[in-house]
């Protein structure tokens, strides 16, 4: 059986350090940014995630990027 996949888009998430719990552990916030072009490069991306993480009251942690995907049966 023979699967074909097409892209619908993508997710840009920064994990953002909002603060520390008890312990001293960090604690981290999500935010999400919609709707980015399936085409857009990885580099772009995170470029991206970099400048809005810049306009963010919390320093930044990590930037991911989460494809979404249709499958078919060919």
């Amino acid at each position: 059986m023979a699967v074909t996949s097409t892209p619908l888009g993508s997710v840009v998430e920064l994990a953002v350090q909002a603060g520390t719990d008890a312990a001293g552990a960090p604690v981290y916030a999500r935010i999400r940014f919609r709707n980015v072009k399936a085409a857009a490069t990885d580099e772009d991306v995170y470029v991206v995630g970099e400048m809005l993480a810049g306009l963010q009251v919390y320093p930044l942690a990590e930037v991911r990027r989460v494809d979404t995907e249709e499958l078919a049966n060919a």
